[in-house]
């Protein structure tokens, strides 16, 4: 017979449909669809596997916390490497959406790693919300970044066969110098974030496999 849901781990489940549904919501209203496939989509694979194994039973911090903080960690080299290279207004011009270097920073550089820290303690205690956010990372950075060695090959909305930085107004945002990685244009084959792209994905791929498969610490 299943053990029931206690309250903390019902209350938990719906923070985190909330968070499901609203954040790509969000995201699209503020700059577009790629919020919606990137984080909508890591949020709701997160939500399928946080729901099918941590929330049931939340798993010893000696397995999951070193496995976090690896891939926050390797995050947070990436991001360095986003920004100095300009991901901001380079997917803003991929995409045609208005992705300031401010908004940027703001949610990765700023609240991301308040959300972080306080993950790594709930990971401690055993919260089951916390289970979730890792979760949603693990997918993220641990999965998503493969994207970044794809972004080259998509034609960009904004002026793709011009290598030039582009300064234009989008939706009412003006976002300055964007930059073009379009590789039938620059033949170059880079997008910022792929040099360090693979930081975050080693650690996080393994949570994965010992969250889902192996389920036991080294």
């Amino acid at each position: 017979m299943k053990n029931p849901l206690s309250l903390s781990q019902k209350l938990s489940f719906l923070a985190a449909c909330f968070f499901t549904v609203v954040a790509p919501v969000i995201g699209y209203l503020t700059i577009g669809i790629a919020p919606v496939i990137i984080v909508g989509g890591s949020a709701l694979i997160g939500l399928i596997c946080w729901s099918l194994t941590y929330l049931k039973k939340p798993v010893e911090p000696r397995i999951i916390l070193p496995l976090f903080i690896l891939t926050v960690a390797g995050l947070q080299i990436h991001i360095v490497e986003e920004y100095l290279m300009g991901f901001a207004p380079a997917m803003s011009r991929l995409f045609d959406i208005p992705w300031s270097e401010k908004s940027f920073l703001m949610v990765f550089a700023l609240i991301g790693p308040i959300l972080y820290t306080l993950t790594s303690l709930g990971l401690y205690y055993k919260i089951p919300i916390a289970g979730f956010v890792a979760w949603f990372i693990f997918i993220g950075p641990g999965v998503a970044e493969f994207t970044h060695f794809i972004f080259p090959l998509i034609t960009p909305d904004l002026l793709p066969h011009d290598p030039h930085p582009l300064t234009a107004a989008i939706a009412g945002t003006r976002i300055p110098d964007m930059p073009n990685f379009y590789f039938r244009t620059t033949r170059h084959y880079y997008f910022p974030g792929m040099w360090t792209a693979v930081l975050p994905m080693i650690p996080g791929c393994l949570a994965i496999y010992r969250l889902l498969i192996k389920n036991k610490p080294v």
